[in-house]
């Protein structure tokens, strides 16, 4: 390597020092992320099912709170979405699912619209997070946003020395392969160097050979001084020696050699830093292994609790008990609360009946004309027994049990199962009043009806008359159903005389339930709305005492008409709906005529 070359090296060097050394910076933009927020519905188990939840989309992730009140104190979840995949439901228009790996969050909205709004967020959020990460990346590798960066020179030669000037030139950042790259470099310039020197060694031992005093070579001041000297006093032709330029080529020896030195350095740490990182790799591997077996554990228990049975052991408290911590505090977290709702419901609904007696005798309201018209329909078709209609094989008899007979009748609305049911029952020591009171009467609702999960009264338009919302506890894997109806009791003044008796009925009452419609109804979000038509009619019969004394309860007979005509709002497969009301509806009218019976029996007679 001449002067020449050095020179025009180390200008290289210092024109790209010149430039400034801001290589492998990274300048990440800088934007607004879109964010929601707002109530969702959130698939909590199978125990308590959809639940509200406060939810965020914000900055890449989304975490929910248990409602907006406790946002300040701290998420219960949260997932990135850089690399969440996003399903819309392929039946219900209100759900999306969130999965990432075997993570799945379930969620609904109220309407398709804000579905779609949370997913273009949610999306939205991922493709910045995305690209986010992506820039992360380059930065870390060291290149910028056209993939290309300036190598900086290993080294000076000029200066006899490696150059440090350039900050690129050593960067921990470059990997192994660049720093082979280099050492082959090396291993070029030093065979290079290592031939020119031994030509020049050779060429010293020749002119020993020929009997020539090598020592004066070193008379000048330096090496090629001295072989000027020799060669101007020497006759023979001019030698290999005057091309050699001996000080560039030491100095460029000794750089190489440096740089080898110095590169082999950084190889041994690189390979240090690899042996730390593939430790740290493997550590991870374990690690994950660790959360791949805990994973699975919990996955063959989350399948046995899934199958399990409310109630069951699974499921029950104690130190083999299948629940979780969380799980467990979010069941009793969430029956408190359900508790707390029934008590003010029934609060609510207390003060409300409690003013209407009050202010809201028997009066004129929205719903008086299709009450009349459903009272008189059911007191002149429904009361008529099957057969008596005029059409003997449109009722079929599908459950009989002493004076018990359930009939129904098979109808399909819209591919729904609407079947018609009439039931009839006779029973003993209880009044049609006392009857139509503890089926109408709020207040003991959940004391004898297994099936409702929550209710509450919305509206008193007049004494003896309510409009209930209420919701159905929910039997997997049906969806939970709602329903908004009009409930009211009153006596029949002139009911029609059934020739099957020889006397009149002492007295005759009703409950006649409909759904309607109201603005104050605010519907549990999930849930499917069902429409009824039902009606509870009792006529009181009196067999005085032969001894003629006080009439007691033993006097007394009661016979019942129950009529329902319920569409679930869904579809569900027509032999399970069927086998479920030949076997709850006579079980129902049971439990419901003994509960009467053991609260009126030390009771005074009520009519």
């Amino acid at each position: 390597m001449t002067d020449h070359e050095v020179h025009s090296l180390s200008n290289s060097e210092e024109d790209d020092l010149s430039r400034g050394d801001d290589d492998g910076d990274s300048v990440s933009d800088n934007f607004n992320n879109p964010e929601n927020r707002g109530t969702l519905s959130k698939w909590t188990n199978y125990i308590h099912g959809w639940q509200d939840r406060y939810v965020c989309c914000t900055n890449g992730t989304l975490c929910y709170y248990r409602n907006e009140s406790e946002s300040e104190y701290g998420c219960r979840g949260t997932i990135s979405l850089a690399k969440a995949v996003v399903h819309r439901h392929e039946f219900d228009p209100c759900r999306f699912d969130l999965a990432i790996n075997d993570s799945v969050w379930y969620l609904r909205t109220t309407d398709e619209e804000e579905r779609q709004r949370w997913i273009e967020v949610i999306e939205d959020n991922k493709r910045r997070g995305t690209a986010t990460a992506g820039d992360a990346n380059s930065a870390g590798s060291g290149k910028t946003s056209t993939g290309l960066r300036r190598q900086g020179s290993l080294l000076s030669v000029n200066s006899q020395t490696v150059s440090l000037n350039s900050g690129s030139s050593f960067r921990q950042t470059r990997n192994l392969k660049e720093k082979l790259a280099e050492l082959e470099t090396f291993r070029d310039i030093l065979n290079q160097k290592i031939e020119t020197l031994q030509r020049f060694f050779d060429h010293c031992a020749d002119l020993a050979d020929d009997g020539n005093d090598t020592r004066s070579l070193l008379n000048g001041d330096t090496i090629e001084e001295s072989f000027r000297v020799f060669n101007a006093k020497s006759k023979s032709p001019k030698t290999v020696m005057d091309s050699i330029d001996f000080r560039g080529e030491a100095i460029t020896f000794k750089a190489t050699t440096a740089g080898v030195l110095t590169t082999l350095s950084h190889c041994i740490d690189l390979m240090q830093k690899r042996e730390e990182t593939l430790l740290k790799r493997l550590e991870r591997e374990q690690e994950k292994r660790r959360k791949s077996e805990e994973q699975h554990e919990h996955a063959i228990k989350s399948a046995r609790r899934s199958i399990a049975f409310v109630g069951s052991p699974d499921l029950e408290e104690g130190p083999t008990s299948e629940l979780t911590e969380e799980m467990f505090y979010e069941c009793v977290e969430a029956e408190l609360d359900k508790q707390d709702r029934f008590e003010e419901d029934l609060r609510v609904s207390k003060d409300l009946l409690k003013t209407a007696a009050m202010t809201k005798p028997k009066q004129r309201h929205a719903h008086s004309d299709k009450l009349e018209k459903r009272v008189h329909h059911h007191m002149t078709e429904s009361m008529k027994l099957p057969g008596d209609d005029g059409e003997e094989n449109s009722w079929e008899l599908f459950a009989e049990e002493g004076e018990l007979k359930v009939y129904r009748r098979e109808l399909i609305v819209d591919d729904c199962i609407c079947d018609p049911l009439k039931a009839i029952h006779s029973i003993g020591l209880v009044t049609a009043r006392e009857m139509c009171h503890y089926f109408w009467d709020t207040s003991v609702r959940m004391e004898w009806e297994g099936t409702i999960e929550s209710f509450r009264v919305i509206d008193v338009p007049e004494e003896f008359t309510t409009v209930i919302y209420q919701t159905h506890k929910r039997v997997w894997p049906s969806a939970q159903r709602d329903c908004l109806y009009l409930s009211s009791m009153l006596k029949i003044e002139d009911p029609p005389i059934k020739t099957a008796n020889e006397h009149p009925p002492h007295d005759t009452w009703i409950v006649c339930n409909f759904s309607v419609e109201h603005e104050k109804a605010d519907p549990v979000v999930g849930c499917v709305r069902a429409t009824v038509d039902i009606a509870l009619i009792c006529q009181t019969y009196l067999t005085p005492p032969a001894d003629g004394g006080p009439i007691t309860r033993d006097c007394l007979k009661c016979d019942i008409v129950y009529v329902a005509n319920v569409n679930p709002g869904g579809w569900a497969p027509a032999s399970v709906l069927r086998a479920i009301y030949k076997r709850e509806y006579p079980k129902f009218l049971r439990k419901f005529t003994a509960y009467v019976q053991d609260k009126t029996k030390d009771k005074d007679i009520w009519f």
